[in-house]
């Protein structure tokens, strides 16, 4: 066992805060370090989470014609690409596909294209959380709205909102080359206004964008600062007619990594894995555990295909570990 890895695992464990320089060795790991590495972030996993781990679902409730310039997305107006546009879904077309999660999942977001949604929209939303209790679905209501204020937080979570997802997307100083149409500021504020209306927060972002290493460290530390409750990572997907459509698959190896990362800075997060799984994994999906992760989104994602959720319920059958919400 790699000594420098030993020594790691020992000083998370004992609450310790990992420095950069760790974090920096860690990433650069040459992969003849691969099976110590994933042995130590499964360590870890274990050792603060269990054999607990953690799925939830989506629905693209307003997809397209996005005011925002975010390079990476196939839902921006600024974008050429053959998604399908349409307005929010009805509460009723919302709690249906809920419904046809719920074998697999333990938490359902309600995600929506757009810089923000309007009082009407957030009204519907507001009544399709309600219809969570009303229908006493196993599943804990979430929403990714964009931008909102404490205010919207209050009054979704007085109709049932559990938790809010709003990634940084990437480091700060990184951030103006993904975006420039609102700012990470903005991001932040935002994450900010929902743990202020008491809502549990779900914070992370996308890899591989062109990013630098120090990118990575910066964003995972950043994360960290922000205190969410849950932290996906995502990997770029490079879609046609974006910006990023051009950039390389994110390596394995590097993925694995980063995963491996950010579980030692974030030990008792739950971190899952969310677009760019299959794309990256592809046949080795049990890896997304042994990195680290446990936790991750399954079927359909916003604008890409999934795996098909009864195959991940057996891989983590296979693996011995249990879902919970």
């Amino acid at each position: 066992m790699n000594n420098g890895i030993t020594k790691l695992i020992d000083k998370v464990k004992r609450d310790k805060t990992l420095c950069r320089k760790d974090a920096l060795d860690i990433l650069n790991l040459e992969k003849d370090q691969f099976h110590h590495l994933l042995f130590a972030a499964s360590e870890i996993r274990r050792h603060f989470k269990g054999d607990s781990v953690t799925t939830c679902a989506i629905v693209n409730a307003k997809s397209g014609r996005c005011s925002e310039d975010c390079a990476f997305c196939a839902q921006s107006a600024h974008h050429k690409t053959n998604f399908d546009v349409y307005p929010l879904m009805s509460d009723t077309e919302m709690l249906e596909r809920a419904e046809k999660e719920e074998r697999h999942s333990r938490r359902f977001s309600i995600v929506t294209a757009g810089k923000k949604l309007q009082k009407n929209e957030l009204k519907v939303v507001k009544q399709t959380v309600a219809g969570f209790y009303e229908k006493n679905l196993a599943q804990k209501p979430c929403a990714s709205l964009g931008i909102l204020t404490e205010n919207d937080f209050l009054r979704l979570k007085d109709g049932g909102l559990i938790r809010y997802h709003h990634n940084i997307e990437t480091s700060k100083n990184f951030y103006p080359h993904i975006c420039t149409t609102h700012s990470y500021d903005d991001r932040v504020e935002t994450i900010r206004a929902a743990q202020k209306a008491g809502l549990e927060t779900c914070v992370g972002g996308i890899l591989g964008m062109g990013e630098l290493q120090k990118d990575r460290l910066d964003f995972l530390y950043e994360i960290r600062d922000l205190d969410p409750d849950s932290v996906p990572i995502n990997f770029l997907v490079p879609i046609k007619g974006t910006r990023l459509e051009k950039i390389t698959q994110m390596p394995l190896w590097e993925a694995v990594k980063t995963i491996a990362l950010a579980r030692f800075i974030m030990p008792q997060k739950d971190i899952k894995l969310g677009a760019g799984r299959l794309e990256v994994f592809k046949d080795a999906q049990h890896l997304v555990f042994l990195s680290g992760a446990n936790g991750m989104i399954v079927g359909d994602l916003l604008t890409i295909k999934g795996r098909k959720p009864e195959d991940d319920i057996r891989l983590m059958d296979d693996l011995g570990l249990e879902l919970h919400a």
